[in-house]
Protein backbone atom coordinates (compact mmCIF):
# COMPACT_ATOMS: atom_id res chain seq x y z
CA UNK A 1 0.00 0.00 0.00
CA UNK A 2 2.82 2.34 0.66
CA UNK A 3 4.11 1.95 -3.20
CA UNK A 4 0.95 2.27 -4.49
CA UNK A 5 -0.45 5.70 -3.04
CA UNK A 6 2.97 7.15 -4.46
CA UNK A 7 2.52 5.74 -7.43
CA UNK A 8 -1.03 6.55 -8.01
CA UNK A 9 -0.14 10.57 -6.91
CA UNK A 10 2.82 10.30 -9.88
CA UNK A 11 0.28 8.90 -12.30
CA UNK A 12 -2.62 11.17 -11.52
CA UNK A 13 -0.17 14.07 -11.95
CA UNK A 14 1.50 13.13 -15.46
CA UNK A 15 -2.60 12.52 -16.69
CA UNK A 16 -3.92 15.54 -15.15
CA UNK A 17 -0.67 17.62 -15.74
CA UNK A 18 -0.59 17.51 -19.67
CA UNK A 19 -1.95 20.03 -21.58
CA UNK A 20 -4.45 18.79 -24.34
CA UNK A 21 -5.86 20.60 -27.73
CA UNK A 22 -9.19 21.76 -27.56
CA UNK A 23 -11.39 19.38 -29.76
CA UNK A 24 -12.22 21.98 -32.40
CA UNK A 25 -8.57 21.91 -33.13
CA UNK A 26 -7.14 20.23 -36.23
CA UNK A 27 -4.19 18.56 -36.89
CA UNK A 28 -1.99 20.24 -39.25
CA UNK A 29 -1.55 18.02 -42.35
CA UNK A 30 2.26 16.83 -42.32
CA UNK A 31 3.39 18.02 -45.61
CA UNK A 32 3.00 21.68 -44.22
CA UNK A 33 6.19 21.09 -41.51
CA UNK A 34 8.14 21.44 -44.13
CA UNK A 35 9.12 25.53 -44.77
CA UNK A 36 9.79 24.81 -48.48
CA UNK A 37 6.75 23.09 -49.49
CA UNK A 38 4.67 26.38 -47.88
CA UNK A 39 5.70 28.67 -50.54
CA UNK A 40 3.97 27.78 -53.02
CA UNK A 41 0.08 28.98 -51.01
CA UNK A 42 1.42 32.30 -50.38
CA UNK A 43 -0.63 34.97 -52.04
CA UNK A 44 1.48 38.02 -52.07
CA UNK A 45 -0.16 41.05 -50.59
CA UNK A 46 0.98 42.93 -53.48
CA UNK A 47 0.00 42.07 -57.34
CA UNK A 48 3.73 41.06 -59.05
CA UNK A 49 4.66 40.05 -62.60
CA UNK A 50 6.95 37.77 -60.96
CA UNK A 51 8.09 36.46 -57.96
CA UNK A 52 10.39 33.63 -56.64
CA UNK A 53 12.24 32.11 -53.49
CA UNK A 54 15.17 31.04 -53.78
CA UNK A 55 18.29 29.35 -51.53
CA UNK A 56 21.70 30.64 -51.61
CA UNK A 57 22.90 28.26 -54.04
CA UNK A 58 25.57 29.55 -56.76
CA UNK A 59 23.95 26.44 -59.19
CA UNK A 60 20.74 28.45 -60.74
CA UNK A 61 19.11 24.95 -61.16
CA UNK A 62 19.43 24.04 -57.21
CA UNK A 63 19.04 27.66 -55.95
CA UNK A 64 14.94 27.52 -57.14
CA UNK A 65 12.93 27.01 -54.51
CA UNK A 66 9.47 27.97 -56.08
CA UNK A 67 8.76 30.01 -59.12
CA UNK A 68 5.71 31.83 -59.74
CA UNK A 69 4.63 32.10 -63.41
CA UNK A 70 7.53 33.32 -65.10
CA UNK A 71 7.49 35.08 -68.16
CA UNK A 72 9.27 33.88 -71.28
CA UNK A 73 12.14 36.63 -71.03
CA UNK A 74 13.47 37.99 -67.70
CA UNK A 75 16.69 38.53 -66.91
CA UNK A 76 17.78 40.25 -62.86
CA UNK A 77 20.68 42.12 -63.10
CA UNK A 78 21.24 42.65 -59.42
CA UNK A 79 23.01 40.68 -57.05
CA UNK A 80 21.47 38.26 -54.73
CA UNK A 81 21.65 39.57 -51.27
CA UNK A 82 24.04 38.46 -48.74
CA UNK A 83 21.79 37.62 -45.93
CA UNK A 84 18.11 35.87 -46.00
CA UNK A 85 15.56 34.78 -43.66
CA UNK A 86 15.64 31.34 -42.49
CA UNK A 87 19.31 31.42 -41.46
CA UNK A 88 20.67 27.85 -40.59
CA UNK A 89 24.73 28.55 -41.27
CA UNK A 90 27.49 29.98 -43.10
CA UNK A 91 28.12 29.63 -46.62
CA UNK A 92 26.20 27.83 -49.46
CA UNK A 93 22.32 26.78 -49.00
CA UNK A 94 22.43 28.56 -45.97
CA UNK A 95 18.99 30.56 -46.17
CA UNK A 96 16.27 31.77 -48.39
CA UNK A 97 15.28 34.80 -49.94
CA UNK A 98 12.75 36.13 -52.25
CA UNK A 99 12.65 38.16 -55.08
CA UNK A 100 9.76 39.60 -56.89
CA UNK A 101 9.30 41.57 -60.10
CA UNK A 102 6.56 44.45 -61.31
CA UNK A 103 6.83 46.73 -63.99
CA UNK A 104 10.75 45.51 -65.00
CA UNK A 105 11.46 46.39 -61.16
CA UNK A 106 13.26 44.05 -59.40
CA UNK A 107 12.51 43.95 -55.40
CA UNK A 108 14.45 41.68 -52.86
CA UNK A 109 12.76 40.28 -49.42
CA UNK A 110 15.94 38.99 -47.32
CA UNK A 111 14.42 39.11 -43.94
CA UNK A 112 11.75 37.60 -42.05
CA UNK A 113 10.28 41.06 -41.38
CA UNK A 114 10.43 41.46 -45.32
CA UNK A 115 8.37 38.13 -45.95
CA UNK A 116 6.19 38.98 -43.40
CA UNK A 117 5.19 42.32 -45.12
CA UNK A 118 5.23 39.84 -48.52
CA UNK A 119 2.33 37.82 -47.23
CA UNK A 120 0.59 40.69 -45.76
CA UNK A 121 -3.11 39.53 -45.07
CA UNK A 122 -2.84 35.81 -43.89
CA UNK A 123 -5.10 34.32 -47.10
CA UNK A 124 -4.25 30.13 -45.79
CA UNK A 125 -3.06 27.83 -42.83
CA UNK A 126 0.65 27.62 -44.78
CA UNK A 127 0.96 31.77 -45.20
CA UNK A 128 -0.07 31.67 -41.29
CA UNK A 129 2.54 29.05 -40.45
CA UNK A 130 5.27 30.49 -42.74
CA UNK A 131 4.55 33.66 -40.38
CA UNK A 132 5.19 31.48 -37.41
CA UNK A 133 8.42 29.96 -38.51
CA UNK A 134 9.82 33.52 -38.97
CA UNK A 135 9.43 33.93 -35.07
CA UNK A 136 11.22 30.57 -34.51
CA UNK A 137 7.84 28.46 -34.22
CA UNK A 138 7.63 24.87 -35.90
CA UNK A 139 5.57 22.09 -36.79
CA UNK A 140 6.38 19.01 -35.20
CA UNK A 141 3.74 16.68 -36.28
CA UNK A 142 4.30 13.91 -34.08
CA UNK A 143 3.06 15.53 -31.05
CA UNK A 144 -0.18 17.54 -31.15
CA UNK A 145 0.18 20.49 -28.82
CA UNK A 146 2.76 21.48 -31.65
CA UNK A 147 0.87 20.40 -35.09
CA UNK A 148 -2.49 21.76 -34.00
CA UNK A 149 -4.87 24.70 -35.52
CA UNK A 150 -8.24 26.39 -35.90
CA UNK A 151 -9.17 29.34 -38.24
CA UNK A 152 -11.85 31.53 -37.89
CA UNK A 153 -12.50 35.14 -39.78
CA UNK A 154 -10.31 37.15 -37.67
CA UNK A 155 -7.24 34.77 -36.57
CA UNK A 156 -4.98 31.32 -37.33
CA UNK A 157 -4.85 29.90 -34.00
CA UNK A 158 -2.06 27.24 -33.69
CA UNK A 159 -0.36 25.12 -31.48
CA UNK A 160 3.29 25.25 -32.31
CA UNK A 161 7.17 23.95 -31.01
CA UNK A 162 9.90 26.81 -30.55
CA UNK A 163 13.79 25.34 -29.30
CA UNK A 164 14.02 27.65 -26.36
CA UNK A 165 17.59 29.27 -26.56
CA UNK A 166 18.59 29.21 -23.01
CA UNK A 167 17.92 25.77 -22.20
CA UNK A 168 17.50 24.07 -25.66
CA UNK A 169 13.99 22.17 -24.65
CA UNK A 170 11.24 22.28 -27.21
CA UNK A 171 8.17 24.35 -25.81
CA UNK A 172 5.07 24.09 -27.13
CA UNK A 173 3.40 27.10 -27.18
CA UNK A 174 -0.11 28.47 -28.32
CA UNK A 175 -0.13 31.70 -31.01
CA UNK A 176 -2.94 33.50 -32.84
CA UNK A 177 -1.97 35.48 -36.05
CA UNK A 178 -4.60 38.42 -36.90
CA UNK A 179 -5.51 37.44 -40.02
CA UNK A 180 -5.74 41.10 -41.99
CA UNK A 181 -2.12 42.54 -40.04
CA UNK A 182 -0.32 39.07 -39.81
CA UNK A 183 0.57 40.25 -36.76
CA UNK A 184 1.89 37.31 -34.29
CA UNK A 185 0.66 37.08 -30.64
CA UNK A 186 1.89 34.15 -27.98
CA UNK A 187 -0.65 32.99 -25.87
CA UNK A 188 -0.34 31.30 -22.02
Amino acid sequence: MKVLFPALLLLSGLVFGQKAVPFDFKKIPEILDNTELLYPFIIPNKRYNYWSVLRNNPDPDKAIIYESQAPDFMTINDPAPEKGFFQKCLGEDCFSYLIACKNSQSKYFSNEQQLRDFIGTVDNLPEAILIANTYGYTVDSSNPLSSSYKTDEKYVSLYLSKINSNSGIKDYSFIQINRKTGKLEVKK
